[in-house]
């Protein structure tokens, strides 16, 4: 089987904004230095995508026919503007109207220095980047256009990494809004946190959410080829610590185990789904409930996956595993399931009974194994048992349906060495302290009303789901070192003002 790596073909283009006052002269030297600066962000290495420098913008008629191209390209997931002169920002505005890619606005010049000797009206004239952003700010601020603001010389490594960031939210966008959940069942009876509006969720983040029946799957595992469940096996052999039983005498499991993850990924790719929710409430007749393949979907095939029919989670971990795609760390589902309460010690424990994804790294080589699983009704699961390395400043995301909205809550964790063993404990899990502390963490998570479920990324952290945040237009209540119980409560209750007055989206 073999999946497109989600960066391929996509670009990002590079709009410069000028105008006609200067003459050809000034506009060629606007082109060239334009060139430059393209040429050496691409060449930082950090941007996973190429960033494309177009013709420069100095119409109105020209910018709205460039912000419509961009917007119906399925190549370009995002554009950046720099006005390198100054560039009237009402020439703007029919443009901006169109656009519905996502915006960085780049605050940037050619020179490095100003040239105290030299400086003549003729460089002013030319290089007045610093007065051409500021018109341009003021037009997108007006407009009530969200965009990225990245500031600095082009050179300085923290703008490409800024950069780098914000395009990959743009791929992650841009998943959201070409992707296709396939349920296999319903949710688990009875949960709060997993029902949601699916058509809104389709109108805000363009995914796609649907059912297809769980004995389809069934169809699609039975038709599975001897050489792809063999096939599938050799690699988990290749990259995972398999218990002795497997490779004898629970065999039969490993094989059962292997054929669902053919099954699961086949019946996907017919469809064009990249994401997929189960529930152990609804398995027709699968032999067992789904657990090393559904591990594996967002580890092998970067598709997103969540449990007990939350589609919303399995949206989450689709677009973690896309921005973080070629970066060390991954994506996966997460379930906060016990407190540390020792002094000094304070922690959470995140796990799932089966579906954890070894993408977000492991401190040995995950162990395959069999045991017993009290729910679902079906023969002992095939699983992954690991513990998470330790990280810094990764993030926990959830998605709750607040009526009339989505709301994202975002908790910084540091992810640490479990205190023990965990030596009968038959699960993936995970030990993180959250920050600022675990009682303000738990408060404000509580408050917000976010989901038990959650997508844990250890490749991409805090500024890449805020950059995807303000691309979807989604509130998000974010829980870092500096939060304080009385703000955040605060910053609720005016995010809930603002959300409810704002009919824009």
């Amino acid at each position: 089987m073999t999946f497109a790596h989600p960066f391929e073909g996509k670009e990002i283009w590079f709009g410069v904004g000028s105008q006609d006052l200067y003459g050809e002269e000034a506009l060629r030297q606007v082109a060239q230095q334009s060139a430059e600066i393209v040429e050496a962000l691409n060449a930082s290495g950090n941007i996973p995508v190429k960033l494309v420098l177009k013709p420069t913008l100095k119409s109105s008629d020209g910018i709205k026919a460039f912000m419509t191209e961009a917007s119906s390209n399925q190549a370009c997931i995002g554009v950046i503007a720099w006005m390198h002169t100054f560039s009237p920002a009402k020439m703007w505005i029919r443009g901006l109207e169109v656009l519905t890619k996502p915006l960085l606005q780049l605050n940037t010049q050619h020179h490095f220095e100003i040239p105290w000797d030299t400086i003549d009206m003729d460089f002013m004239n030319l290089n007045q980047a610093a007065h051409g952003d500021r018109e341009f700010g003021y037009i997108l601020t007006r407009l009530g256009i969200a965009r990225k603001i990245v500031v600095g010389h082009y050179t300085d490594p923290e703008v490409a990494e800024k950069v780098a960031t914000w395009a990959r939210a743009c791929a992650g966008w841009d998943a959201a809004q070409n992707m296709r959940v396939m349920r296999w069942g319903d949710n688990m009876r009875n949960v709060a946190v997993t029902e949601g509006d699916k058509t809104e969720a389709e109108r805000v983040f363009g995914t796609q959410v649907n059912t297809w029946a769980v004995n389809e799957l069934v169809s699609y595992v039975d038709k599975v080829s001897e050489d792809q469940v063999k096939a599938v096996i050799g690699d988990y052999k290749d990259k995972y610590d398999v218990a002795p039983e497997l490779l004898d005498a629970r065999y039969d499991s490993l094989y059962t185990a292997a054929k669902e993850e053919c099954g699961m990924v086949n019946m996907m790719q017919d469809y064009g789904a990249t994401a997929a929710v189960d529930n152990f409430e609804d398995l027709g007749t699968l032999s067992q409930l789904p657990g090393v393949g559904a591990q594996r979907l967002p580890s092998e095939y970067g598709f997103g996956f969540s449990a007990e029919g939350d589609w919303k989670t399995s949206m989450l971990v689709r677009v973690g595993a896309v921005m973080g795609a070629g970066l060390e760390g991954g994506a996966s589902l997460m379930e906060d399931y016990s407190y540390n309460f020792v002094p000094g010690q304070e922690e959470i424990m995140g796990s799932h009974m089966l579906e954890v994804s070894p993408s977000v790294g492991s401190m040995a080589k995950p162990r395959l194994e069999i045991h017993p699983l009290g729910i679902g009704g079906k023969a002992d699961p095939v699983r992954l048992v690991f513990s998470v390395a330790p990280h810094k400043d990764a993030v926990v995301v959830s998605m709750a349906d607040m009526r009339e909205r989505f709301r994202l809550v975002m908790n910084v964790v540091d992810v640490v060495e479990p205190g023990g063993s965990l030596k009968v404990l038959p699960t993936a899990r995970a030990l993180w302290k959250p920050q600022p502390s675990l009682k303000v963490s738990a408060e404000c998570w509580l408050r917000s009303g976010a989901a038990h479920h959650t997508c844990m990324t250890t490749s991409v952290g805090r500024e890449a789901w805020e950059d995807f945040a303000r691309m979807a237009g989604v509130e998000l209540a974010v829980i870092d070192q500096d939060t304080k119980l009385r703000q955040f409560e605060r910053e609720l209750e005016l995010s809930d003002m603002v959300h409810r007055l704002d009919n824009r989206h």
